[in-house]
C-alpha cells in the first residue's frame, strides 16, 4: 500500500509517498519552504501543492510539530499561534481532498523508527529524540508509544532544553560538534536521570552526520541513528495513516 506523508518543518515542508508494507519511500522527498508565519491558511496552501505532485490515493498522514490531542492542535511553542485549537485532520484533509491524519512529528518520526528503523524489535524503553528547529522527543515502552510528550522543553540549568541544544542553535550559534555535543550530552544525562532508558535513537537533519559526532555522545543507555533520518516524520506519518485504517 503506497500512501501519502508530510512532515512540517521549520525550515521546509517535506513529502513523500511510502510503501507502509515495507517501510520505505517510492520515490524521492520533496520539499518546499515552510511559510513564514506558519499560519493555517498558508501552511496548508503548501500542503496542497506538495499532495499535487504526489498523487495517491487512501488517506494522508500529517506530522505537525504540537501536541495533538482529539486531532486538534493544543500547542503553538514553535509555530503560529493561530494553531492552537484547530482541527488538523480536517484542515489536512480539506487541503487535499481525502481523509488525512493528524500526530505530533516526533511521535510520526518515532512510529517509522519502531515500525521498521533503529528501534526495531527493540525491547525496553526507547526514546526518540529529533533535533531541528526544536527538540522533538517520543517515548516508546516494548514499542508502545506515549504520544505528546514534549520534553524538548525540559528546564535544565542553561534554560529551556530546545533553546540550548537544538540544531537551530547549533546554526545560530556557530557551534561546532564539539561545543553542541557537549550541550546534547547535558540533556542526554537529564533525560536518562528522569526515564533510564534503554536506547536513544537520534534523529533530525542533523543525524545524518552522525558519524561525525559518534564518539563525542555519551550516556549509560545505548545510543542510535535514526534509520530514516529526515525522512522518518513522512514514513511515519506515512504508517500512522495506515494504522487509521484498522480503527473503527
Amino acid at each position: 500500500m503506497i500512501l501519502l506523508g508530510i512532515d512540517v518543518g521549520g525550515s521546509s515542508i517535506k513529502g513523500g509517498l511510502a510503501d507502509v508494507t515495507r517501510g520505505e519511500l517510492t520515490r524521492e522527498l520533496l520539499s518546499l519552504p515552510t511559510p513564514q508565519p506558519w499560519a493555517p491558511d498558508a501552511v496548508m496552501r503548501t500542503v496542497a501543492d506538495l499532495s499535487r505532485k504526489l498523487p495517491a490515493s487512501g488517506p494522508a498522514g500529517f506530522a505537525f510539530p504540537t501536541v495533538v490531542k482529539r486531532g486538534r492542535a493544543r500547542t503553538a511553542a514553535n509555530v503560529d499561534e493561530g494553531w492552537i485549537g484547530i482541527d488538523g485532520a480536517a484542515l489536512a484533509s480539506d487541503a487535499i481532498g481525502r481523509p488525512a491524519v493528524f500526530l505530533n512529528d516526533a511521535d510520526a518520526a518515532g512510529i517509522a523508527e519502531i515500525k521498521w528503523g533503529a528501534g526495531r524489535d527493540t525491547p525496553g524503553t526507547v526514546i526518540m529524540l529529533t533535533f531541528g528547529t526544536g527538540i522533538g522527543t517520543a517515548i516508546f515502552s516494548d514499542g508502545r508509544l506515549l504520544p505528546n510528550t514534549e520534553f524538548g522543553h525540559l528546564c535544565m540549568p542553561a534554560g529551556e532544553a530546545e533553546h540550548y541544544a537544538s540544531a537551530r542553535i547549533k546554526t545560530e550559534q556557530s557551534l561546532d560538534w564539539q561545543q553542541w555535543i557537549d550541550r546534547v550530552n547535558e540533556y542526554l544525562e537529564q533525560m536518562h536521570r528522569l526515564f533510564w532508558p534503554d536506547v536513544f535513537i537520534l534523529g533530525g537533519s542533523v543525524s545524518e552526520n552522525f558519524d561525525e559526532f559518534r564518539s563525542l555522545l555519551q550516556s549509560p543507555a545505548e545510543i542510535r541513528r535514526a534509520r530514516f533520518t529526515a525522512q522518518a516524520g513522512v514514513i511515519g506519518a506515512a504508517l500512522a495513516a495506515a494504522m487509521s485504517l484498522d480503527k473503527p
